[in-house]
């Protein structure tokens, strides 16, 4: 659709110039190749991809930054997607995720920026959820990518929380409709929908967790604080290691110490990084290890073909980890 305009800004030209002669003629094949006659959104990651392609339906061509198998918080934009962001009429991503991302909207003269971070109000999670904790060496935390997790304004992950992803939801869909007012109608019956999905899942996740022995649960990626503080749950994240550091053996005797004191059974880890720091831990301590999926992408590895599947399978997991009734 692209009711903005057809021309590359400079901006994307120098950049795109940077990589050849040859990388420009691919470019502008696809800018070309991207007048779908949709309203085209550029998606930074997975959960931003599939509310645009949820609320759209027919009426847009959604394409994410963030390939599938690709761990978001890792992504550099590259010239190529700074000229097919510029030649959209949305961007749809969350800020303070990636960075990469953010500076690209930002310098970016697209029409329609839609920030996550602003639908919904964004949290700090203390210890429990390893964002920017300090321990007795004085040094913030990072997750297992060597990330830090003190992020600026809150913890990014609102998309695990049904009740906050479908705020985020609603928000998404009155930019929609706001920017392509030709399908306002449909926009808003498929938000309505999804919003009624989402109600339904946190309806599961409700109802599921109920009857548990304990709310504690492990994991590497401090990614659950939302869903923790959701379901009334105490996440203890592995902090401060990447997926090749072995836990230091303070942190595995602290671990090792809730775990007995609240009937832990498991170490989670994820589909994107390495299991080693969760079998490490598991091994030191008893405990067994499963998938919790923060659904930052979908690949052939995960329990699930979209988002709904996927939290659906993160919920049988938690009920086996928390001895759910």
């Amino acid at each position: 659709m692209n009711v903005r305009r057809r021309h590359i800004s400079a901006l994307a030209l120098t950049a795109v110039a940077a990589l050849g002669a040859g990388t420009l003629t691919a470019c502008s094949s696809d800018a070309a190749a991207g007048d779908t006659g949709k309203f085209d959104v550029v998606a930074s990651f997975y959960p931003m991809a599939f509310l645009a392609e949820r609320i759209g339906g027919e009426h847009v061509h959604v394409t994410s930054l963030t390939q599938p198998g690709q761990e978001p918080h890792d992504l550099e934009i590259s010239a190529r997607q700074t000229a097919q962001l510029e030649e959209s009429d949305a961007a749809l991503f969350l800020k303070g995720l990636q960075p990469s991302v953010d500076e690209a909207v930002n310098q970016s003269p697209i029409a329609t920026k839609i920030d996550a971070a602003e639908l919904t109000a964004l949290e700090e999670h203390g210890t429990e959820a390893g964002h920017g904790e300090e321990h007795g060496d004085g040094h913030a935390d990072e997750d297992d990518h060597g990330h830090d997790h003190d992020h600026e304004g809150g913890d990014p992950h609102i998309w695990l929380d049904p009740v906050k992803y479908a705020e985020v939801a609603e928000g998404v869909g009155k930019a929609f409709q706001k920017a392509d007012p030709d399908h306002a109608a449909d926009y808003r019956k498929n938000t309505a929908t999804l919003v009624k999905d989402l109600k339904a899942l946190d309806d599961k996740f409700r109802t599921g967790l109920a009857n548990r022995e304990t709310d504690v649960f492990v994991t590497t990626h401090a990614a659950f604080g939302y869903l923790a503080e959701r379901y009334g749950l105490t996440e203890e994240a592995i902090s401060g290691l990447d997926p090749d550091t072995e836990p230091s053996g303070a942190r595995v005797k602290e671990l090792q110490k809730i775990a007995e004191e609240d009937g832990v059974t498991t170490v989670f880890y994820e589909t994107l990084v390495s299991d080693r720091t969760a079998k490490t831990l598991a091994g030191d301590t008893g405990l067994r290890t499963d998938v919790l999926d923060p659904v930052e992408g979908i690949t052939d590895h995960s329990r699930g073909e979209d988002y709904f599947q996927v939290m659906e399978a993160n919920l049988t997991a938690l009920r086996t980890a928390l001895g759910a009734r």
